[in-house]
């Protein structure tokens, strides 16, 4: 039986951590498996007293609420919260996300110990509203292939419901401090890899999203930092050509969505270019290859 902790990076969304909170609070086995609940505030400017309140009122749960002094972003704010745990299973999930089965922490329990080669645990993510598949949080790029299946080894995973062995990340790393926004679970997948590891998806794991199926309205400023830190990791794990295919393509990738920003378009080629000067090349072994052919995976972009 492995002890589990439950992390939330929250900011300016107080209503949402709230239904998070009340939502974790009906899980079953509590008692048996659940280690903690990690929530950062990551320096949120509107209220979060009825999160504390609701808190306070259930002692029987192990929430523990640390308040930052600055907005860490999404991987400094994890690794932060990481280094206040003592859980060897990592449960990673974002403020505006519920579990949808009462009985999860059982099924991330068991999926842990029927995997034992896995270092991260990718969960089956759905919109909240609809039940219907998040297709940007599928943690494989051929989804009508595998969107049926109930387990399959993978590349990658999606920030915003995945379990990491503690194990597994302290030798591989924690989270690129160098990315505020974006790309980051590529960047950690590549070197859980290369510590010996492999990625699975679990669809019996699953995490109700409340991302509008149409999807945000991303700045170009964010849409400029995915574009960029996806070029970084490209550079830093993967062969030479793909640093060059990665750039181009969602250089096209960023003037479609941005809506022709040729400010930001400049401002990301300018980082771009940059890159081979400043970020040193840690290609992944020749295992590492092997198993990302075996499983099929999108590298040139």
């Amino acid at each position: 039986m492995n002890k589990i902790a439950i992390i939330i990076i929250t900011y300016n969304r107080p209503a949402d951590m709230l239904a998070l909170a009340m939502n974790i609070e009906k899980l079953s086995s509590k008692k048996e498996l659940l280690e903690e609940v990690i929530i950062v505030n990551n320096n949120s400017t509107e209220s979060y007293d009825a999160v504390k309140s609701f808190i306070q009122e259930n002692p029987s749960t192990p929430f523990k609420l640390i308040e930052s002094k600055e907005n860490l972003g999404v991987s400094r704010g994890r690794n932060f919260a990481i280094e206040q745990s003592k859980a060897p299973i990592l449960v990673l999930i974002d403020d505006d996300a519920e579990f949808q089965d009462t009985d999860a922490l059982k099924r991330i329990n068991e999926a842990v110990i029927e995997n034992p080669h896995a270092g991260i645990l990718a969960m089956k993510i759905l919109y909240f509203q609809n039940s219907q598949f998040q297709l940007n949080a599928f943690p494989h790029k051929s989804f009508e292939k595998r969107k049926h299946l109930q387990s399959f080894e993978t590349y990658y995973f999606a920030g915003c419901g995945n379990i990491i062995v503690k194990e597994a990340f302290d030798i591989a790393g924690p989270f690129p401090t160098d990315f505020f926004y974006g790309m980051e679970e590529y960047d950690l997948s590549y070197r859980i890899l290369d510590a010996g590891y492999t990625i699975k998806y679990i669809a019996d794991i699953v995490l109700l999203h409340k991302e509008s199926p149409e999807g945000r309205q991303t700045k170009s400023d964010k849409l400029r930092g995915m574009w960029v830190n996806k070029t970084k990791v490209a550079w830093r794990y993967l062969p030479m050509p793909c640093y060059f295919t990665t750039a181009i393509m969602w250089s096209m990738f960023f003037l479609l969505n941005s809506k022709f920003d040729l400010i930001g378009f400049i401002n990301g080629w300018l980082a771009i270019v940059t890159i081979p000067f400043k970020e040193k090349r840690n290609k992944v072994s020749k295992l590492s290859q092997e198993y990302l052919n075996k499983v099929e995976a999108r590298i040139l972009y």
